[in-house]
């Protein structure tokens, strides 16, 4: 299977709206959903009587909102109004820094059990899906604390997001390609290490997990000149695919005053979002 997969659900309602229509006119098959969005419960309702075969997946994310956790349970990641304050490098140095792992994980793990727990709700009985909001996941410290609650919790999961990217295939493909940017060819080789590690340390979990996936070394600009030959190229190596998009610009002035984060509010009303809408929308004619 191919999963046309698009990032941060629930965010806002006409953001997510957008992302609907990728589903009704497109060839959208799953959406990632930031359950720590004040709007979930009325974009769940929007989905699920609208688009209730979409493949849903819990949006772990530490840096955009409000935690859902109380402000004493997870004040070293937050600021004094419980919205995310952690970064990228700080979880990182939390994974290997004993002083600091102590202190961080309860609070990492508590966060991971509040968001994932608040999409189940939703499923229907369903198995739960994971990845992450800037596949913050996949560090180390928040992929130990994601494993302890599957196995404390009894969570029955069918897919966790595994954003390992053949570096090769993107080199073979160059020439078809627009707008590579060497700080993603750093990410992916990051994510590449700490899918390496995980799946290690976690062989029961990961290791039956056999998915091919490309989303981070284009990422912000999987337009429909990029997906095509990544797609293609993707189908000759993997039978099953996540190809990720971020096709729900925020373009509401008062929903773009209340994202939190500067680096999203950037990304998130950047003209390449409406690029990538109309990706899942042509790609339609692919897909047949």
């Amino acid at each position: 299977m191919i999963d046309f997969h698009a990032d941060d659900y629930a965010l806002f309602p006409e953001q997510s709206r957008r992302i609907l229509d990728c589903y009704h006119n497109g060839v959208l098959t799953g959406v990632s959903v930031l359950t720590n969005s004040p709007y979930l419960d009325e974009c769940m309702a929007l989905l699920k009587e609208t688009a209730g075969d979409l493949l849903l997946t819990v949006h772990l994310n530490y840096y955009e909102g409000k935690a859902l956790s109380p402000h004493d349970q997870v004040n070293l990641i937050t600021d004094k109004d419980n919205v995310f304050r952690v970064s990228f490098t700080a979880l990182v140095l939390a994974s290997y820094l004993p002083s600091m792992r102590r202190r961080y994980y309860p609070q990492v793990k508590a966060e991971i059990c509040r968001q994932a727990e608040a999409l189940l709700p939703w499923l229907d009985g369903r198995k739960l899906r994971i990845d992450g909001h800037g596949h913050y996941h996949m560090i180390p410290i928040v992929f130990d604390a994601l494993a302890e609650l599957i196995e404390e919790k009894h969570w029955d999961v069918e897919y966790i997001r595994l954003p390992y990217e053949d570096t090769g295939m993107y080199r073979k493909l160059k020439k078809e390609l627009k707008g590579f940017r060497a700080i993603n060819l750093v990410k992916v080789l990051i994510m590449n290490h700490f899918v390496r590690r995980n799946r290690r340390k976690y062989p029961d979990i990961l290791a039956p997990q056999d998915w091919g996936f490309s989303g981070i070394m284009y990422s912000g600009n999987m337009c429909y000149e990029n997906a095509v030959p990544i797609v293609r190229e993707l189908q000759k190596r993997k039978k099953n695919l996540e190809v990720l998009f971020h096709p729900g610009d925020v373009r509401e002035p008062d929903d773009i005053a209340c994202i939190t984060n500067e680096n999203d509010r950037i990304f998130l009303t950047d003209e390449n979002r409406q690029k990538e809408f109309q990706a899942l929308h042509k790609l339609i004619n692919v897909k047949k």
